[in-house]
């Protein structure tokens, strides 16, 4: 893995400074910033993502379309539509539809998140060429039959796909 650098942000979600990826997330982690990405089909069904095995926390784990963190001076929309083309192999119009603060530990590499977490939407109709590399495995997925899902089986989820979903309303009325 590369240790690319993040935005390190304050309780206001102010940068702050920077650090590295992987420092960012040892020791109980630091906060900073962060870009999850919610695509749903024209049915109204949720894009999910297994997380490659190789990855350094939350392996195997299913989670949201994609994720990952703006670099110093880059826009979250930059960041958002970045790791979309990287991850997923396509390029959509993206839409903020807020921002939220979790933190969560993964007991399997010790690290943890802390991160300001601006989430985007967007819609997709047409083939997924994922980057095996990223992605173990995508699905798309109605938000019942995820919930369910999540319910019987929470292991298997990263912990911030059911936290985001919970906070925002709009992710649930964009299915």
């Amino acid at each position: 893995m590369v240790d690319e650098l993040l935005q390190v942000v304050n309780e206001r979600g102010e940068t702050i400074g920077s650090i590295g990826k992987l420092a960012a997330h040892r020791n109980g982690g630091t906060w900073h910033r962060a870009v999850s990405v919610f695509i749903f089909n024209p049915i109204g069904e949720l894009l999910i993502q297994q997380r490659s095995f190789e990855k350094y926390h939350f392996a195997g784990k299913w989670a949201n379309s994609c994720c990952s963190h703006p670099w110093p001076g880059e826009a979250t929309i930059s960041a958002a539509t970045r790791t979309t083309e990287r991850e997923l192999g396509i390029v959509l119009q993206l839409r903020e539809l807020g921002v939220f603060r979790y933190s969560a530990s993964d007991p399997e590499s010790g690290l943890a998140e802390k991160e300001h977490d601006h989430v985007f939407v967007g819609r997709w109709d047409a083939k997924v060429p994922f980057a095996e590399s990223e992605v173990s495995a995508i699905r798309w997925i109605s938000l019942g039959q995820l919930q369910e899902e999540m319910s019987a089986f929470p292991e298997q989820f990263a912990p911030w796909l059911g936290l985001i979903l919970g906070k925002f309303e709009e992710i649930n009325q964009a299915a």
